[in-house]
């Protein structure tokens, strides 16, 4: 038996949009019809830049509509990467309200691992500096690229 739930249904200019949850995994569908029980439907996959996520996400949906598993979210960013973008937004936050570059590394990377002298070559401060860097390109945009990650342009 399927395990299916419906979430959120609204419409909108383009059409309809729904959160399918089927076991643990969430799904978005899209309709230029009102969705209806009992209703076959195809997916249609246009031949545009993001067609290789489309298709994964449409085998995915089939997987878990048929029973199976759905296997993991196309290209799930890594726990070091996770962490990695959490810290750049940490960073850029203190920075923003005016914290030191020594100030936000101590918090970061903890008090002890902050030499007393040689603070200005040091490569906690290099690091911090990038991820003060990494956090300021992410508010100018540069989130889309972690959304499109492994190609350029649209």
């Amino acid at each position: 038996m399927l395990d299916l739930t419906v979430g959120q249904i609204r419409r909108a200019a383009d059409g309809w949009h729904a959160v399918l949850r089927i076991g643990t995994a969430e799904h978005r569908v899209w309709s230029n019809e009102p969705p209806a029980i009992g209703a076959h439907y195809i997916a249609e996959l246009p031949f545009d830049g993001d067609f290789e996520e489309r298709a994964y996400a449409a085998r995915r949906l089939w997987r878990a509509t048929n029973g199976r598993t759905a296997g993991p979210a196309f290209r799930d960013l890594s726990k070091q990467r996770r962490e990695r973008l959490s810290e750049a937004m940490r960073a850029l936050d203190a920075q923003t309200t005016g914290s030191t570059y020594r100030a936000i590394a101590e918090t970061l990377f903890g008090r002890k691992r902050i030499p007393d002298r040689a603070w200005k070559t040091h490569d906690l401060r290099n690091r911090t500096v990038r991820l003060v860097q990494t956090g300021l390109a992410l508010v100018r945009g540069g989130y889309r690229q972690i959304l499109r990650r492994g190609r350029t342009g649209k």
